[in-house]
């Protein structure tokens, strides 16, 4: 039996494919804890989930970021207002599990680089948790000047809270690089090298945030859900609207769910054609669903290509854009502008991946490639050799 520390943000979207993770270990016979903030994990990952406390800066992801700030200013926002706070908040207390829980191995989320450094610094075999493709792409190779401020934004983080001799990139472990997707949606990496595992989507039961009206749902017409995450409500109401409309003139064949945590549409209840609601059941919705509306966040496109379901994305920041591309390479949908997406561009790209066999074919042959991965059950398998120091296989 070993120990498994699992260091995350206080980010919904990358605690999530760490709890599956975390379970199939469990099932293994092995011990689990967590470093982050102890409501969140534990309201996804089970309230008996021992959670050693990692305070994030200022209590949380950033609550204000302009919602048109794009590209290097966005990278700049991110990293200096929240991924570099992040780190030094979260540094003692992940020291303080590591010393409480005594683990085998360390499981650090890639924007969580306190567990990646602090384990370094400590001589901890760890793994990296990829909850997005996007950095495999290097997408900073062609903005040279870019990519050096960001390193060197690394190696002054390093010098403070881990080994000043220290060497390499955090957010990819020497040691194992657990990637939730595959190639045939991500394409080959263009970082992270031998060290990287793909294991596909990793999928478990999560509570259920409200009751849901499946009874309003119709089998008749096809289903369209339409998300924008959990991190983009201050972005997200022109386009919500929007797709709201494109989609009510489609309700003679298409229904619509609508999430819409920020209140924004005015949920009717006996609306039967877009239903709108804060939270919903995303994995249940969408082993029903015919097409996906999305900002093109890693979880719900892996989520809905898991499924087989074809989408229209549309890319507002951060990595989003990558894995728009991805989902366009892989002709599993349609790219639309987030900013200047008209109702009838929303409408006309939702006609496309319900109508057209192509996208759909190719959410399919996705959904196939996640399935054969192995999903959480093969992460777990990876970190089990880590710990025991065997040699790994791809």
């Amino acid at each position: 039996m070993s120990r498994f520390l699992f260091v995350v943000p206080p980010l919904v979207g990358h605690i999530n494919p760490a709890v599956g993770v975390a379970s199939a270990l469990t099932l293994r016979g092995h011990q689990v804890a967590w470093a982050g903030e102890p409501a969140l994990v534990r309201r996804l990952a089970g309230s008996g989930a021992a959670v050693h406390p990692c305070p994030a800066a200022g209590g949380g992801p950033p609550s204000v970021r302009p919602p048109d700030l794009r590209g290097p200013e966005a990278l700049r926002f991110l990293w200096e207002r929240f991924l570099v706070p992040l780190a030094e908040a979260m540094a003692p207390g992940v020291r303080e599990a590591v010393r409480a829980f005594r683990p085998d191995a360390v499981v650090a989320d890639q924007q969580a680089l306190a567990g990646a450094l602090v384990a370094e610094d400590l001589g901890l075999p760890w793994a990296t948790s990829a909850t997005t493709s996007a950095e495999f792409t290097d997408a900073l190779a062609s903005m040279p000047q870019v990519a050096a401020w960001n390193a060197a934004l690394l190696d002054d983080l390093r010098a403070r809270i881990g080994d000043p001799q220290g060497s390499g990139d955090p957010r990819f472990s020497p040691h194992l690089v657990l990637a939730f997707s595959t190639p045939e949606l991500a394409g080959p990496p263009a970082r992270g090298g031998d060290r990287v595992r793909w294991v596909g989507p990793s999928l478990t039961a999560r509570p259920s945030p409200a009751p849901f009206p499946w009874e309003r749902l119709d089998p008749a017409r096809e289903l369209v859900l339409v998300t924008l995450g959990t991190a983009n409500t201050d972005a997200g109401e022109r386009f919500l609207d929007r797709a709201a409309r494109a989609l009510r003139a489609r309700s003679h064949r298409v229904q619509a769910v609508v999430v819409d945590p920020g209140g924004t549409l005015g949920a009717a209840p006996g609306d039967l054609d877009v239903i709108t609601l804060p939270v919903v059941p995303q994995l249940e919705l969408l082993a029903r669903a015919d097409g996906v509306v999305c900002h093109g966040g890693h979880n719900t496109v892996c989520e809905a290509l898991w499924h087989g379901v074809p989408l229209v994305v549309a890319p507002i920041r951060d990595d989003q854009p990558v894995i728009a591309a991805q989902v366009v390479g892989a002709g599993a949908g349609v790219r639309i502008r987030f900013g200047r997406a008209s109702v009838d561009t929303i409408g006309t790209a939702v006609d496309t991946v319900l109508a057209d066999p192509r996208p759909r074919d190719a959410a399919h042959a996705v959904s196939r490639a996640f399935r054969n991965a192995g999903g959480a059950r093969a992460a777990a398998l990876h970190l089990e050799r880590l710990a025991q120091g065997r040699k790994d296989e791809a």
